[in-house]
């Protein structure tokens, strides 16, 4: 095989490069030529190792499923209790690096170069961004988080987040909505955006390929080419794989729910599993599309039809509350984020390590998946411009969804439906409070249709991410090898959901999101260097 030049992987930057010399070799052992008759073009250490443990674990995992159950729940336990300061305080410097790139003069380099110009407009580039990122969350914990918050601060139970004793309504409303947004705000967009701009730079300004390995450079030097970089590279598979799986299993199993409510489909882990199948099948052709024909399109729908959702919601429910508690509850955001995100404060143990850490945990493992995708469609964006809108905009619109969806459903919970919503299974929550709303059954199959096209979406993205890692940076290797990853992340879903349910699915993302929580914190100190050697 004729070794490879960096300008073989990817197109040469078009602004200025230095700090890397983009000439290096790529040698025999790192990329492989194509597969004859499969048309494969992978990284041949990344992509087998990768591929081999995840079929294993898939195999083991069915084979032996009620006995890998009780270990998943162990090994989320032990993590989540002994490793909840690490998460906290490595999230916590990410904001801080975010908050300060806006507002520092390295705020003012260009990504892709200094006459760089978008690829996409404001629109295309939002709505790809605010679908990959969070789509199924949003739906799934838009309610069941706010009201579950709202229920344990109103009863003083042991997993109510800074109080000893139970609060009123409308205090315990405000420190709810303040604990909702805190994990759904600036911390997992920040995660988000320092990974999607260390690519982005690495890629576009430097000409390096577009993987995780690129961005330490600056740090490994030409060891990130070995041994290094593969392991970075495996674990941002791994964690990309993990971290969507759980996303997928939550999305199947609230869809399950939802036909059950309108259909009456049964409610079982063969029907969520059926569910994945089917669904994954629909992502498999918008992988094939590609980007520009299939991603790009189905993620703009998405955003349109969860504008809508949002919209009823807003006009049809409580309006004027709606409006009045959007500032509200950034204001109790902003009051209680300090104390919020301290890792030796008075916050409860169980609010922090049941959901805190298991929230930072997810987002760390999405971060390769959302961060790779973002950097993809940012070319031509400044990194004032880019911090402000991955960072800034997304967690006001956030606000204003759990705002609309968690508050409305708190002022039904106290005034009409008796306990009705808090008592419902979580993934039936969204479904009985649009059932208080005019147009239930319309709005209803809205909700269904919106959580399986951020099921495609979330599908399709992440595995051209992964497919793009395990290519070595390539993005656009041949259609099989996403076929395979897109299919491969399915299989995960259903032997998670089968080998222990949620509880699985969410140890299999804190087991990920760990290794890659280190893996970003050491990319902080190369995005600054990176920014620093480029022109004034």
């Amino acid at each position: 095989m004729t070794d490879q030049t960096c300008s073989d992987l990817i197109p040469a930057p078009e602004g200025p490069s230095n700090l890397i010399d983009t000439s290096y070799e790529v040698g025999q052992d790192n990329i492989t030529p194509r597969i004859a008759g499969l048309s494969f073009d992978v990284h041949n250490i990344v992509f087998c190792i990768s591929s081999i443990a995840i079929a294993i674990f898939v195999a083991v995992t069915l084979l032996y499923k009620d006995a890998v159950g009780p270990v998943f729940t162990d090994l989320r336990t032990w993590l989540t209790a002994s490793f909840d300061w690490f998460f906290l305080i490595a999230a916590n410097i990410i904001v801080l690096l975010c908050i300060y790139l806006i507002v520092s003069p390295l705020g003012r380099v260009r990504i892709g170069g200094r006459d760089a110009k978008p690829d996409y407009s404001y629109l295309e580039w939002f709505s790809m961004l605010f679908a990959a990122g969070m789509g199924i969350g949003l739906v799934f914990y838009g309610v069941a988080e706010p009201i579950g918050h709202f229920s344990t601060i109103s009863t003083g139970s042991n997993w109510a987040p800074l109080v000893d004793e139970a609060l009123s309504g409308a205090e315990a409303e405000r420190l709810a909505m303040a604990s909702t947004i805190f994990h759904w705000a600036l911390h997992p967009w920040a995660i988000y955006a320092v990974l999607a701009l260390g690519l982005a730079l690495f890629t576009f300004n430097k000409g390096l390929p577009l993987t995780v390995r690129s961005i330490f450079y600056p740090l490994l030097g030409e060891r990130v080419w070995g041994w290094p970089g593969h392991i970075i590279d495996i674990l941002a598979v791994f964690a990309t794989l993990f971290g969507l799986a759980t996303s997928l299993g939550i999305g199947a199993g609230q869809a399950n729910a939802g036909l059950q409510h309108l259909f009456g489909l049964e409610v079982s882990t063969t029907t969520t599993a059926l569910l994945i199948i089917v669904i994954s099948g629909v992502a498999l052709c918008s992988v094939v599309l590609g980007l520009d024909k299939g991603v790009k399109h189905l993620s703009t729908f998405n955003v349109i039809t969860a504008a809508l959702l949002l919209g009823f919601v807003v006009l049809a429910g409580p309006t004027l509350t709606i409006l009045k508690n959007l500032f509200w509850n950034l204001e109790a955001y902003l009051e209680y984020l300090p104390a919020l995100s301290n890792p030796i404060g008075r916050v409860d143990d169980n609010f922090r390590q049941g959901w805190t850490t298991f929230y930072w945990a997810w987002w760390f493992s999405w971060a390769p998946f959302v961060g790779m995708f973002i950097a993809r469609i940012s070319r031509g964006r400044s990194v004032r411009e880019f911090m402000i809108c991955v960072l800034v905009i997304p967690s006001v619109v956030t606000t204003l969804w759990m705002t609309a969806f968690g508050g409305t459903a708190i002022e039904f919970e106290a005034t009409t439906t008796l306990g009705k919503i808090a008592g419902a299974a979580t993934e039936i929550q969204l479904f009985e409070l649009l059932s208080n709303l005019p147009l239930a059954s319309i709005t209803s199959v809205l909700g269904v249709i919106l959580i399986i096209t951020f099921f495609v979406t979330s599908s399709d993205s992440g595995s051209l991410v992964i497919d793009t890692i395990t290519a070595g940076g390539k993005v656009n290797a041949p259609v099989q090898q996403r076929v395979l990853w897109a299919s491969l992340v399915g299989l995960v879903a259903i032997a998670l959901l089968l080998g222990g349910g949620l509880s699985s699915l969410q140890a299999m993302t804190v087991s990920t999101g760990f290794p890659f929580a280190l893996v970003l914190l050491g990319a902080c100190f190369a995005i600054v260097k990176g920014l620093r050697s480029e022109p004034s």
